[in-house]
């Protein structure tokens, strides 16, 4: 349905959890390395249950295989960096939603290869730096399950 991208995540629980989120949203997980635990890690295993082996995940080494490998795809970039808003975008099927590290967010690079109007950003109070990535991942991509129809759910 949709394509979640974690670029370089650190934290193995967060992106335990967003593999059990994607196994209950249809989502495919891109993981783009380095990552900052094997994803042999305990804690990761734990905070994706037995779902492991009902979500879909792919690595790439670096975020330049990833983007050879989606190319021409709608990429948008959800990032504290954006000017749009998650909400007033129209997915669609296929599109990409890439998600930068825990620690650093997208890079520099990542973000000048990303037209702006595929950076889109999730409301905060003042002051606040960002959300917990599994936390995001989950608002934004049920988001766009939203918008169609939540698609092959059993409603």
């Amino acid at each position: 349905m949709f394509h979640i991208a974690l670029f370089e995540p650190r934290i193995a629980p967060n992106t335990g959890n967003i593999i059990r989120l994607a196994a209950n949203n249809s989502c495919r997980l891109h993981l783009i390395e380095p990552l900052g635990f094997e994803l042999e890690d305990k804690q990761l295993r734990r905070a994706g249950l037995d779902y492991h082996d009902l979500a879909n995940v792919s690595r790439y080494a670096d975020f330049g295989q990833f983007s050879e490998a989606f190319q021409g795809s709608r990429i948008y970039a959800c990032t504290t960096r954006g000017q749009i808003m998650y909400d007033t975008i129209e997915y669609q099927k296929d599109d990409v939603l890439l998600f930068g590290s825990e620690v650093s967010g997208l890079s520099d690079e990542v973000h000048a290869s990303i037209q702006d109007e595929f950076k889109i950003k999730i409301p905060m109070q003042p002051g606040s730096r960002s959300l917990n990535l599994s936390n995001a991942v989950a608002i934004i991509s049920y988001e766009a399950w939203r918008q169609v129809g939540f698609k092959g759910s059993k409603l």
